[in-house]
């Protein structure tokens, strides 16, 4: 089986997927640092942030390789984005030809308050953030429902919508590993 589970940058899905690997069988796969790794053999990052800063093409390139390499796995956990905030607009994390590839069953958005999502950007040092609004936070997280509910159709996976509130981690998490079991 696979699983899709993904929020806006700052929503707190690290920490929440590393309770669910954890307390799971399930192996993690974070799509965008295989999309990076593969980027970065060929010399076009050196950053993983730069990789939404790339062509449209590109990405979708990448895109196409790391979904072929995810598809041959099993019983693994999808971290990746519904959307992709690119300098020409949301770029879809899992368009057509990669949902074809993952065959995914479920998709879980990790949702929190713009307010909350702004404040845990500010203090993680560990990456090169746009500076986003909470306007603009809200806006990406209205994009990701839309996108996930689309991937749903196209895939006939389930979809569900799960708060993260700030010092409690293990309500998301809890949610999600009752999902996985239940399809063991």
């Amino acid at each position: 089986m696979r699983v899709v589970i993904s929020g806006v940058a700052g929503v707190g899905k690290s920490t929440v997927l590393a309770i669910v690997s954890k307390q799971t069988h399930y192996d993690i796969i974070n799509y965008g640092t295989l999309m990076f790794e593969m980027a970065r053999e060929i010399n076009l990052v050196k950053d993983r942030d730069e990789l939404r800063k790339l062509s449209v093409d590109t990405q979708i390139n990448l895109q196409k390789k790391a979904s072929a390499a995810i598809g041959k796995m099993d019983n693994v956990i999808i971290d990746t984005h519904m959307a992709i905030k690119s300098p020409n607009g949301y770029l879809p994390g899992l368009p057509e030809w990669v949902l074809r590839e993952l065959k995914v069953s479920s998709y879980f958005l990790i949702e929190a308050e713009p307010e909350l999502i702004k404040d845990r950007r500010s203090r993680d040092h560990t990456r090169k953030r746009d500076e986003d609004t909470m306007s603009e936070i809200a806006e990406h997280q209205a994009v990701n429902r839309s996108f996930a509910i689309s991937y749903a159709v196209y895939s006939g996976a389930t979809v569900s919508f799960l708060n993260n509130p700030e010092g409690n981690p293990d309500y998301a998490s809890s949610m999600i590993i009752k999902a996985l079991t239940r399809g063991d």
